[in-house]
């Protein structure tokens, strides 16, 4: 069985696993990293020198870095539509999941999800949610823009393109800041909703994640 690294709360780790549901794979995930087994230790960093989850062992073949573990899981397990086969059919939905993990992701992390849950309220101010707000905002717009084509990224088909498109929305619709108009991102997400891996390995409470007063 596949074994997968990482705690529930992590989005690269629920990228995978989502992945994994969809492909119908069977693994056994196992809590590391923030509250849970430490990644430091010298068999973790055994398998990934960052320290940092996830991690997939694949019967002895260890993987880490998120994107790489879905291209992976979706080229030897997945099957067209959902992972094209042919290489000029694959491509353009790649350009969006790489401009998805360079930009949209870092955008919102840095920018709001580590200000607004990870860090501590009295260090945040107003100015920098709002700074924040307007870096992501043309970003949103763009995607808003690529998913008018939709109703998923590959037009009819869902593909992996849209589990690095969607794995971040649960967090991006979930956050108090104010968004711009994207009705076609919103209409993508309530989509996303319906389907159960989405909800039941993406749709996981942020709430262990909040800062706490140090003790």
């Amino acid at each position: 069985m596949l074994k997968l690294y990482g705690r529930a709360t992590s989005s690269n780790v629920q990228l995978v696993r989502w992945g994994m549901a969809e492909l119908g794979l069977a693994v056994e995930r196992l809590d590391y990293g923030f509250g849970h087994a430490s990644t430091k230790t010298p068999d973790f960093l055994a398998m990934n020198p960052m320290g940092l989850v996830p991690v997939l062992d694949d019967n002895g073949l260890i993987l880490w870095e998120s994107a790489a573990i879905l291209r992976y899981l979706c080229a030897e397990y997945g099957q067209a539509p959902f992972w094209p086969e042919n290489a000029r059919t694959r491509a353009p939905l790649d350009i969006w999941a790489e401009w998805v993990k360079s930009s949209f992701t870092p955008a919102l992390l840095n920018g709001l999800f580590y200000p607004l849950v990870r860090r501590d309220p009295a260090t945040i101010t107003p100015a920098m949610i709002a700074e924040g707000a307007a870096a992501l905002a043309p970003l949103a717009q763009m995607l808003d823009a690529r998913l008018g084509q939709g109703p998923w990224m590959a037009g009819e088909d869902f593909t992996f393109a849209d589990l690095y498109t969607g794995h971040l929305l649960y967090r991006y619709f979930g956050l108090p800041f104010e968004r711009p108009a994207t009705p076609n991102l919103s209409s993508y997400y309530a989509r996303l909703q319906e389907r159960p891996a989405y909800r039941d390995h993406v749709m996981v409470s942020w709430e262990p994640l909040r800062w706490k007063e140090p003790s």
